[in-house]
C-alpha cells in the first residue's frame, strides 16, 4: 500500500501543476506580434512573440498550445479516471495510469529540454521529476510473475506486436531521413530552427524506438514483460498520438509547412494505436484478484 499512497500523491501534484501550466500556455497572449530572428545557422526563424511561448518559433509555439489543450482535455481526465480505477485494485486502471504517466513524463522532458526558457521552467522540472518517479513506482509495483495470466489467450498479440514494430521502424526512417542528409551535406536539419539540438528525435530514437521494438517482439512471443511493456507503450502512444494530431492541426492553422508524410501517417498510426488499446483492455480479465504494492 506504500506505493499506492505515494503514487496517488504524485499524480495529484501532476494534475494541479500540469493544469496550471497548460492553462497559461493556452491563454497567455501578452507580447509583440510575430517577428523574424536569424539563428546561429543563418536561417530566418519566425518567432511567436506572445505569451509564455513568446521566444519559441511559431512552429513550436503552435505545438505547445496544441499539446496543452490535449493535456487539459485528455491527459488530466485520464489521470483522474485511471487513478480512481487503480485505487479500486483494477489492473486496467493500473495500466492506463502507467501509460498516461509515460505521456506526462515524455511531455515535460520535452518542455524542459526543448522549449525556450520561460518563467514556468521550474514547474516543468517539477512535473518532469514527479512524472518520472510516479511512472517508475507504478512500473515496479506490477506483479511481474503473474501479469500474463490476466490477459486472454484471444489477445491478438501478432497484431499488437506488429503495430509497435512498425511504429519503431517508421520513426527510424522518418527521423534518420531528416538527420542523415544534414550530416552528409553538413547542413542544418529541418526543424532545428533556433534550438540547440533535436530533442524529440533524440528521445524517440534513444527510448521509444528500442522499447517499442523490444515490447513488440516480446508480446508476439507471449513473454511476461511483453504484456506489460506493450500495454504501457500502447497507452502512451494513444495519448501522445492525440497530442501529435493536435500539433499537426495547430501548425496547419499557424501556417507552418509540414511534410505530407508526417501529416498523413501520424493521425493514421494514432487511430491504429487507439484500436490496439481497445483490444488490450478488452482482453484483460478483471475478475482475477489483482495485488498492489
Amino acid at each position: 500500500m506504500q506505493y499506492k499512497k505515494t503514487i496517488s500523491i504524485l499524480v495529484l501534484i501532476i494534475v494541479v501543476l500540469s493544469l496550471m501550466t497548460s492553462i497559461i500556455g493556452v491563454f497567455s497572449s501578452k507580447g509583440k506580434e510575430e517577428n523574424k530572428f536569424v539563428s546561429i545557422h543563418g536561417e530566418s526563424i519566425e518567432i511567436y512573440g506572445k505569451g509564455i511561448y513568446k521566444n519559441d518559433s511559431v512552429s513550436v509555439a503552435a505545438q505547445g498550445k496544441a499539446q496543452d489543450i490535449i493535456t487539459i482535455i485528455v491527459g488530466i481526465p485520464l489521470l483522474f479516471i485511471s487513478l480512481y480505477m487503480y485505487r479500486k485494485n483494477s489492473l486496467k486502471g493500473k495500466l492506463l495510469l502507467t501509460g498516461t504517466l509515460g505521456y506526462f513524463l515524455y511531455t515535460y522532458i520535452s518542455y524542459v529540454f526543448l522549449w525556450m526558457y520561460n518563467p514556468l521552467f521550474l514547474v516543468y522540472v517539477i512535473l518532469m521529476s514527479t512524472s518520472f518517479f510516479a511512472f517508475t513506482l507504478s512500473m515496479i509495483s506490477f506483479d511481474f510473475k503473474n501479469i500474463s495470466t490476466y490477459f486472454s489467450e484471444k489477445l491478438p498479440v501478432k497484431f499488437i506486436g506488429g503495430v509497435q514494430i512498425f511504429l519503431a521502424i517508421m520513426l527510424i526512417f522518418m527521423w534518420l531521413g531528416r538527420i542523415v542528409p544534414s550530416v552528409i551535406d553538413k547542413t542544418t536539419p529541418p526543424g532545428l530552427e533556433h534550438y540547440t539540438t533535436l530533442v524529440i528525435q533524440g528521445m524517440d530514437l534513444g527510448f521509444i524506438v528500442p522499447i517499442a521494438f523490444i515490447s513488440g517482439v516480446l508480446i508476439i512471443k507471449r513473454k511476461i514483460f511483453g504484456y506489460l511493456l506493450s500495454s504501457v507503450i500502447i497507452m502512451k502512444g494513444f495519448t501522445m498520438g492525440a497530442a501529435i494530431t493536435a500539433m499537426i492541426v495547430g501548425q496547419y492553422l499557424a501556417g507552418v509547412e509540414m511534410s505530407i508524410v508526417e501529416v498523413i501517417i501520424f493521425p493514421i498510426i494514432s487511430l491504429v494505436i487507439a484500436y490496439s488499446l481497445v483490444l488490450i483492455l478488452k482482453n484483460i480479465d478483471e475478475k482475477k484478484e489483482f495485488s498492489l504494492l
